[in-house]
């Protein structure tokens, strides 16, 4: 089954060059009303011009967007990489809706992303919504949409491989592709990636027990592209990924695996659609250790593994209305169902226990976006009615010796409605000032990870909670784009955003002791449970600052968020809290020349201090970083590339634990590479 798109891409006849149809491998236009609200793009120049080669790098080009921890995949754990906007506040899951070429990414089970599945160079641009509200992209875009689309076999050409050695026994391996066939096209990206790690602890905390945290990851893309019929075309993708990491002790081994497959097909006619299926699968496996206060001695503590799938379809339509107006309307599902695996409270190195939890769940909605261009007005007007369901649901923990169960619940199904949508508006002034106001409301339903998933990190142990509520989102925004001369543009808004039942992790009590739905938790560490919250108020100013002049560009974006939480009952220790790993401003700026010759770019990044935990008492300090790149041809084919990250090498301080125990970032990295390019 996951290879039938692939298989069908082949079996179908493509037409010959003389009949020139061209296809464009893409989806339905962004209907015109997107003018009145907070979008930010990166190109495919920008993409390339990553000194780590990591997409989680690039997207912090656009201030705002923020993953729960400051680590980059190759050493976090998986499950920290959620992505959110607006400094909302955030835990593992997604608040921010990411698609790649139209299929939802967010882990099926946890809501966090697999972002070493995504190659920067398989890209042809990222654009970023901010706000809620956006349906026709499918529910779960609470405070925002991440628009990912791969790049044609144009923009690939027809072969680029490159090789990077760096710091601490790092490899990195590019190739991308791609041909014309008759109309159609196939394209191909692979990477693999390995290196040594540093150690996640900083030097004067570390003891016997801390290590280097290895990493080894390989990701797979193929794409074709076909004209079926006049005007429709047939997308169809295939992909995999691998990932292997250490947590930087002994008993944290991390594997996560995935599968994705789709098809789109796009009609282009008087009457534009395009219809959606994809398939996606998913295998996490993490080891957890408990580490004694001298850090001289790791002891495992959790073993987890946690298989997923899920599985959905859209289909969308803009009928012909006219000059000036572009009505999508559609209908969109998805379904997920995963199960976390676990075995528990070790003695003597060895599990006594056994924990089984997780459930499915099911989201269908339909959705309309409506945009109206008259003389220098746009206005656009959109909403969704979504059904949910939480189903089959359970827990059930056992001793691994037999005997009676010690837990056997059987969950409650559950069901509602969501309705959320967004308005706006766009004046253009005059031709270099436009002013835009937009409102908007969003949902997100709680990840099977939330509602089923305990998990620890470090000494701290947090409880799931199977009565989570779905988060609700309002907002409003106003704004002005302004380019004052050619090639120089800027965009500023202001926000204002409210979250209502907010999940967050909440602290109920500190070790040592056991507690129920994660066991023994030692001293210094925190017993923490997801509840929903009464609000998370959010409000703040983004800027986005371009200019490009010849081979000379340069971008600059900036926000500022001040959020603070709403709580009462058991979390009321929280109110005006800011929330966790939120930080208050990001900065992200950067110079790159591209000539027929040579090209490089320095790009310089800022976060604020910001708080570990929910009772903000244990701060991380403010970051300043520098990367830089620089390719240079030494043949016609042949180029020289070096790249840096973190060259100053600050200390990046990324976790704190409650014995005061600080994991960092990537230390200073340097690499060195050839690439050769054929076409």
């Amino acid at each position: 089954m996951r290879g039938a798109p692939l298989l069908l891409l082949l079996a179908l006849p493509l037409p010959t060059a003389a009949q020139e149809i061209i296809v464009t491998g893409r989806g339905l236009d962004a209907p015109p009303g997107d003018a009145a609200y907070a979008v930010a793009e990166i190109d495919r120049e920008r993409i390339e011009e990553s000194a780590s080669g990591r997409i989680e790098d690039v997207l912090r080009d656009v201030a705002g967007i923020a993953q729960f921890r400051r680590a980059d995949s190759r050493s976090s754990h998986p499950t920290a990489q959620g992505i959110s906007l607006r400094g909302i506040g955030g835990n593992a899951s997604s608040r921010a809706l990411l698609v790649l070429d139209g299929v939802p990414q967010a882990d099926p089970f946890g809501g966090w992303v697999p972002f070493p599945a995504y190659l920067p160079q398989r890209l042809a641009g990222i654009r970023v919504t901010r706000g809620g509200g956006s349906g026709y992209h499918g529910a779960g875009a609470l405070v925002g949409t991440v628009e990912l689309t791969s790049a044609s076999a144009d923009e690939l050409g027809p072969l680029a491989l490159t090789g990077w050695y760096g710091s601490r026994e790092s490899i990195d391996l590019v190739a991308t592709g791609g041909t014309r066939l008759g109309a159609g096209e196939v394209t191909v990206a692979a990477q693999f990636a390995r290196g040594d790690g540093f150690t996640p602890t900083v030097a004067e905390d570390r003891g016997a027990a801390d290590r280097a945290a290895p990493y080894r990851q390989a990701s797979l893309a193929l794409r074709g592209v076909a004209s079926v019929a006049s005007g429709v075309e047939l997308q169809t993708n295939l992909s995999a990924f691998a990932d292997s990491r250490e947590r930087g002790t002994a008993f944290t081994p991390v594997d996560s695996k995935g599968t994705d497959a789709s098809l789109r097909l796009v009609g282009r006619g008087t009457w534009r659609w395009s219809a959606l299926a994809f398939l996606q699968h998913r295998d996490f496996s993490s080891g957890f250790a408990s580490v004694d206060a001298t850090r001289d001695t790791a002891s495992a503590v959790l073993d987890q593994h946690v298989p997923a799938s899920g599985h959905g379809a859209r289909i969308e339509i803009e009928p012909p209305l006219g000059s000036g107006v572009t009505l999508r309307i559609g209908a969109d599902l998805r379904s997920v169902r995963g199960r976390t695996q676990e075995l528990y409270s070790f003695v003597a190195g060895s599990p006594t226990r056994r924990r089984s939890a997780g459930g499915a769940s099911d989201t269908t909605g339909a959705f309309a976006d409506l945009s109206v261009e008259r003389g220098d007005w746009t206005l656009s007007g959109g909403g969704r009615i979504d059904r949910w369901a939480i189903r089959d649901g359970s827990l059930f923990e056992a001793p691994l010796a037999g005997g009676l169960p010690l837990t056997d619940t059987q969950f409650s199904d559950r069901s509602g409605w969501e309705a959320s949508g967004r308005a706006g508006v766009a004046w253009r002034a005059d031709d270099a000032v436009t002013l835009r106001a937009a409102g908007y409301t969003g949902w997100r339903l709680p990840t099977l990870n939330e509602l089923y998933r305990p998990f620890r990190a470090g000494t701290d142990a947090t409880a799931a909670n199977a009565l989570l509520d779905p988060e609700r989102l309002r907002g409003v925004e106003i704004g002005v784009d302004l380019t004052p001369a050619t090639g120089l543009s800027l965009r500023a808004t202001g926000f204002l955003n409210r979250l209502d039942n907010a999940i967050g992790n909440v602290t109920l009590a500190t070790g040592p002791g056991s507690f129920p739905g994660v066991g023994f938790v030692p001293a210094g560490g925190a017993y923490r449970q997801r509840l929903n919250l009464d609000a998370i108020d959010a409000r703040g100013v983004e800027i986005d600052l371009r200019w490009q002049a010849g081979p000379w560009r340069a971008r600059a974006s900036w926000a500022y968020t001040d959020a603070r939480v709403k709580a009462s009952g058991a979390a009321a220790a929280l109110d005006g809290m800011r929330p966790a790993q939120t930080a208050p401003h990001q900065l992200s700026a950067s110079l790159g020349y591209r000539g027929e010759r040579a090209g490089g770019s320095v790009t310089a990044r800022y976060a604020a201090a910001q708080f570990e935990d929910d009772l903000n008492g244990r701060a991380l300090a403010d970051a300043l970083t520098f990367d830089a790149r620089l390719s240079l041809p030494l043949t016609e084919r042949f180029g020289l590339e070096l790249r840096g990250e973190n060259l100053t090498d600050t200390q990046v301080e990324t976790g704190v634990s409650g014995t005061g125990v600080v994991e960092r970032a990537t230390p200073r990295t340097l690499w060195i590479g050839l690439s050769l390019v054929f076409g």
